[in-house]
């Protein structure tokens, strides 16, 4: 399995097509809340095991802090180390923009994940398209 950032359409599509199978099948996010406005000033991520889109992120820089949003892997790879490449292909690309604190919204169930890449609760648990979240940070 490998990371690519999208320069394509197609790869762009790709991210879409994961983000809409986790957040929006899976999790009942409504679409406008899933694909907004930030899309267009983000990079964006896909996981590929071999041609076939696995898992996407992306990210921006909000206040001189990276910002992770929308990790997702489909269900068949979750377990499997899947989103640790997609996490640590971000974490590359931040160290590669001079971008030292990275800051997240974590669905509560998901906060042991990222603890074990280093990431620290920073606040109170809120909803965030229905679903219970907490906010993280790292520094890299």
């Amino acid at each position: 399995m490998k990371v690519i950032q999208v320069e394509t359409e197609e790869q762009l599509n790709d991210a879409f097509t994961i983000r809409k199978k986790v957040f929006v099948e899976e999790q009942h996010v409504d679409v406008e809340e899933e694909i907004d406005q930030y899309e267009e000033n983000s990079e964006h991520f896909v996981l590929y095991d071999e041609n076939n889109a696995a898992g996407a992120g992306r990210f921006r820089i909000l206040d001189g802090k990276g910002k992770v949003e929308r990790i997702c892997i489909l269900p068949s790879y979750r377990g499997k180390g899947a989103g640790k490449i997609v996490m640590d292909a971000i974490e590359q690309y931040a160290t590669q923009q001079d971008v030292h604190v990275l800051k997240l919204n974590a669905q509560t169930h998901a906060i042991p994940f990222y603890e074990k890449l280093g990431y620290k609760v920073i606040s109170e648990e809120f909803m965030d398209a229905g679903i219970p979240h907490k906010t993280m940070e790292k520094r890299i």
